[in-house]
């Protein structure tokens, strides 16, 4: 079942369940992203990283563009990017 109305929180699901007297399992089913959308995302920001990377940018720089931190970028490097 994908989410009633799909968007980035900023709370977590025990917080938002709290705030609205639910179960954080309910929150995460009427917010959640869906997978396919969330998979997308995160293939574009490794392709992204990589190619930043192949050009000669530094972790700082990537980290500074994609929004991540400098372990995230290594990570993100390290993960191979799926065939489209």
């Amino acid at each position: 079942m994908a989410a009633k109305n799909p968007v980035r929180r900023s709370k977590t699901a025990r917080e938002l369940a709290e705030q609205f007297g639910s179960s954080p399992r309910t929150i995460q089913r009427l917010v959640a992203e869906p997978r396919a959308d969330y998979e997308l995302r995160a293939a574009e920001k490794r392709r992204r990283a990589q190619e930043m990377r192949r050009q000669g940018a530094t972790y700082r720089k990537i980290a500074d563009e994609l929004g991540v931190g400098i372990g995230s970028v290594s990570s993100l490097l390290r993960t191979p990017v799926p065939a489209a």
